[in-house]
């Protein structure tokens, strides 16, 4: 059985084939989000085009899209966020991140993905790049002489500061 690209632990051919392949439709936008992340994997451009909202296809690339389809090993993918998008609703949003390598670098793509449904067709209208948000240090930063934030009693710089 191979497993779907998609993170789902099903098999490829009950989970996002079928709605790559036209034979069922996407009932959500998480399962949308989830079957295109497939499509870059199999290299099945020509669904990431059709599973754009007809207002979004003016500024689709096929070639560019098909280059980095082909060029990029892909790693793993991970809904982090969902809002809306189920099966009675005509809007939703997914935040994801699919993980790749390119040029032997490791990458990570963060988005916060947009859907619209129209008689009964889920589609991807537009992405936000997302970025890790920064480290914010909650304690005043420890200085050479303060006592050690550890609890040993000792200045920080003859402690953990070393």
């Amino acid at each position: 059985m191979e497993l779907c690209p998609c993170g789902s632990n099903k098999a490829y051919a009950d989970c996002c084939q079928p709605i790559i392949k036209g034979e069922k439709p996407a009932q959500t936008a998480e399962q949308l989000m989830r079957s295109r992340y497939s499509a870059y994997v199999k290299k099945e451009i020509e669904y990431i085009g059709t599973s754009l909202h007809p207002d979004s296809r003016q500024d689709y690339d096929e070639k560019s899209t098909r280059t980095w389809a082909d060029n990029a090993q892909w790693h793993g993918f991970e809904i982090l966020n969902t809002t809306k998008g189920g099966p009675e609703d005509d809007e939703g949003q997914v935040e994801f991140v699919a993980i790749f390598s390119e040029k032997g670098l490791k990458k990570e793509h963060r988005e916060l993905s947009s859907f619209k449904k129209e008689n009964g067709t889920w589609y991807f209208t537009d992405g936000q790049l997302r970025t890790t948000k920064p480290v914010v240090r909650i304690a005043p930063k420890a200085g050479r002489n303060d006592p050690c934030p550890c609890g040993s009693g000792k200045k920080y710089k003859k402690c953990c500061g070393q």
